[in-house]
């Protein structure tokens, strides 16, 4: 991906997941739908969240062939089983997360951030478990956690996280607005660390077809341009991930976050031409 210097270091911006079956056409060209879509999606974006990962731990064999199926600079995000934060709560869960780590292990250098996902039923009643989980992280690894149930965002939590090097994920949705969210990342928060992890939702789940852009963003995406760059001080790193339902068809929704950062966006029509090169 061709990039302004300086701009590509600093800002990784891709969608969450990348097997879409409506995204033949728009952005998967016809001809290439028999592919390995992964293949053809790093063509055009260098990270992706993997969403698949919150249902089940993949097997070793999978987690391997997406390091093959993608280039030198390509990077995974992945989600924690959702057993570990959804069902077990973050309490008695190490043989998961355990196995889960060895899996993601296996992508080496093509290993993000690893996004911890709490429920909106997720209270700062649960703090307790919150830190006794995050305390036994590993450090060979880099974490983003993601709250959305109110009163969690305050000093005591982002000092704790801060002291773990865990960035917490900024995230737009039912919970919070973006207005609301880039207010959290003007006044610091989710920019203390070495990342920035920014998550986009809609605010209903499944409102649009994945076909074509059905809701105009412009101005809000302007702002979260200015936002980010703001964030993007010294060595940070701006991760930064759009769900269909934000939207209607992410990949355009990160392709016009790329140009307003100073990235030069792949044209899906590119990927028609690299098909049939080889």
């Amino acid at each position: 991906m061709a990039a302004t210097p300086g701009n590509a270091a600093r800002f990784r911006v891709g969608t969450q997941g990348w097997s879409y079956p409506a995204w033949v056409g728009p952005f998967y060209p016809p001809e290439r739908q028999g592919e390995d879509l992964l293949s053809v999606y790093a063509e055009a974006f260098d990270t992706v969240e993997v969403n698949s990962t919150f249902y089940a731990i993949p097997d070793g064999g999978r987690v391997a062939s997406w390091k093959e199926r993608t280039p030198a600079g390509f990077r995974f995000t992945m989600k924690l089983p959702g057993e570990i934060t959804h069902e077990r709560r973050l309490r008695d869960c190490r043989t998961e997360l355990t196995t889960f780590l060895l899996r993601a292990e296996l992508l080496g250098e093509k290993l993000g951030p690893l996004l911890i996902q709490l429920p909106p039923a997720f209270t700062p009643r649960a703090r307790e478990d919150v830190e006794r989980f995050v305390a036994a992280l590993p450090a060979d690894f880099s974490f983003a956690i993601e709250f959305r149930a109110p009163g969690w965002l305050e000093p005591g939590t982002l000092a704790f996280l801060d002291d773990w090097g865990i960035a917490p994920a900024i995230s737009v949705g039912p919970w919070r607005d973006g207005s609301a969210a880039r207010d959290l990342l003007a006044r610091g928060v989710g920019a203390a660390g070495p990342l920035v992890y920014a998550r986009w939702m809609g605010d209903v789940r499944h409102r649009y077809g994945l076909e074509r852009v059905e809701v105009e963003r412009d101005a809000e995406l302007d702002a979260w341009a200015r936002a980010l760059k703001e964030a993007a001080t010294g060595d940070r790193i701006v991760w930064a991930f759009f769900n269909n339902d934000w939207q209607g068809h992410s990949p355009a929704s990160a392709r016009a976050l790329q140009r307003r950062l100073g990235l030069d966006p792949v044209d899906p029509a590119s990927l028609e031409t690299q098909g049939k090169l080889f």
